[in-house]
């Protein structure tokens, strides 16, 4: 008889065309209903699985993995991998991998349109004439800030920030500045036409933030109550990096309050909850986690994943891993 083919688990519902690859090299169980497990039941699922596609949902933690000891590898759909303890899955010699590079673009490009759309007061203006309450026009309403010949900062010049950076600079004539943890090379700052400067400085000149950062413990709450106070009450915030990153009720007072314009946000600590004070203030621009959500990029992070899986399990190596076993 041939040998038993590997077990993976697809732990939320993803492309037929992917499973159909999967199940070319496993048995694949998967999540047809899309639901989000309770930690008893994905434990009880991952019973016997060497490998799983996961979406960021899950978490893989020390106890996880000592009560899942036939797990070889844990492949995220997401560039982000905050729901990994790299650690404990690095001395139980538990590859992850992750989907960095394919959702680049159009992840910078949502972020471009979400800064549009909190400077130019969009959903705010939306909301209005829906409600009925457009009666006449007048010089003064929804006035909004500018976005051409404005000054961009970017907090995390990573890949998607160094997008976002090239939108503004070459695309509205912004003047871009930008902070991380280290300087980019004198060339990437020059094709992005950025200028690196400390974080203080940072928020205090920035007509418009974006926050393109990793979330880290050490990163928690990067933007709180002190960050927020030393913006400008015309400047906007916008998120795409990982909730967790902002303060959002320490964000939701400083907007109620007038002491920044406005904000955009695409995630939220512990999302997909959301603070309930940043529901109620107008000045605010909501979306639900789909910086990348074109039908391609998904698609593209989904295969990733996939031929992740299959080549640790098949070859014995990641194609992009976040540790080193």
């Amino acid at each position: 008889m041939p040998p038993a083919r590997p077990a993976v688990l697809v732990t939320r519902q993803v492309f037929p065309e992917v499973i159909d690859k999967l199940r070319r090299h496993f048995e694949v169980e998967t999540n047809d209903d899309d639901a989000v497990w309770p930690r008893d039941v994905l434990l009880a699922r991952l019973q016997g699985k060497a490998g799983a596609l996961t979406t960021g949902t899950e978490r893989i933690d020390a106890a996880l993995l000592q009560a899942c000891p036939g797990l070889k590898v844990v492949a995220n759909l997401s560039v982000g991998y905050n729901n990994f303890d790299v650690e404990a899955m690095t001395r139980h010699g538990v590859q992850g991998t992750n989907a960095p590079d394919v959702l680049t673009e159009t992840t910078a490009d949502f972020g471009f349109a979400l800064l549009m759309a909190t400077a130019r007061r969009v959903s705010e203006s939306e909301h209005f004439l829906r409600a009925g309450r457009w009666h006449k026009w007048a010089v003064e309403m929804f006035l909004g800030a500018e976005v051409h010949g404005s000054t961009l900062g970017i907090f995390g010049m990573g890949r998607i920030g160094q997008g976002i950076a090239r939108r503004g600079a070459h695309g509205f004539g912004m003047q871009v500045l930008y902070h991380n943890r280290s300087r980019l090379d004198a060339a990437t700052e020059a094709d992005c036409r950025a200028s690196y400067v400390p974080k203080d400085e940072l928020l205090r000149r920035a007509d418009h933030l974006v926050l393109v950062l990793p979330y880290t413990p050490e990163n928690h709450h990067s933007i709180g109550a002190a960050e927020l106070a030393l913006m400008q009450p015309t400047a906007t915030l916008i998120n795409i990096a990982r909730g967790g990153i902002v303060d959002d009720a320490a964000l939701a007072q400083a907007l109620r309050e007038g002491r920044l314009a406005a904000a955009g946000l695409d995630v939220f600590e512990g999302e997909p909850a959301v603070h309930p004070d940043l529901l109620e203030v107008p000045n605010v621009v909501l979306t639900p986690h789909i910086a990348s959500a074109t039908r391609g990029t998904r698609l593209a992070m989904a295969h990733l994943a996939a031929d992740n899986l299959i080549a640790c399990l098949t070859q014995g190596r990641a194609l992009t891993p976040v540790n080193r076993l």
